[in-house]
């Protein structure tokens, strides 16, 4: 069965906690401490969790609900910005090929649906899992960023991953 993104719907919004404010649920490399429970509620009452400067797309399989992709709006120059996408699954859907597929479908609906021409995506250098699910899904890496998050009482390096809009396919060559 296919990954699908779709809007987040307010029965969705406990499931977006169990992944974001459990350490089970959001896992080794996303699990940066309890905060409020009720924020991806306000937001959701505020905007549907899709904003001018990101959202949230849950990930389904069918009816299963499999987990999240984000997206914020990251400053590049004074002329322009491109999007910051992460991605978070439920641990019974991690390492089945379903957070490549997610990270292709956002990549697509970003394109389609805004102007930018760079995505990019970091994560944590220890994070092997993701790195390979960012290039499987077309991004490609571009460096090591040292010291650049704070998780579990430390800092981590992480890695940098791009996606320009002129690394889509060409759907006019077969």
């Amino acid at each position: 069965m296919m990954i699908e993104l779709r809007a987040v719907a307010e029965d969705d919004l406990p499931f977006l906690g169990r992944l974001t404010n459990d350490p089970d649920g959001a896992g080794l490399h996303q699990w940066y401490g309890w905060h409020d429970p009720h924020r991806h509620r306000r937001r959701w009452e505020e905007d549907g969790l899709l904003g001018a400067d990101g959202g949230i797309l849950l990930v389904v399989r069918g009816e299963e609900r499999a987990g999240f992709v984000s997206w914020s709006k990251a400053i590049v120059t004074r002329a322009g910005h491109c999007w910051e996408i992460g991605l978070i699954l439920a641990p019974e859907f991690r390492g089945r090929g379903h957070g490549t597929q997610a990270q292709r479908l956002l990549v697509r609906y970003l394109f389609d649906h805004s102007t930018v021409h760079r995505i990019q995506a970091g994560t944590e250098i220890t994070n092997v899992a993701e790195q390979r699910a960012l290039e499987k899904a077309g991004f490609t890496r571009e460096g090591v960023l040292r010291g650049a998050g704070f998780r579990a009482g430390k800092w981590h390096d992480g890695v940098l991953y791009s996606f320009l809009r002129s690394d889509l396919p060409d759907p006019e060559r077969p």
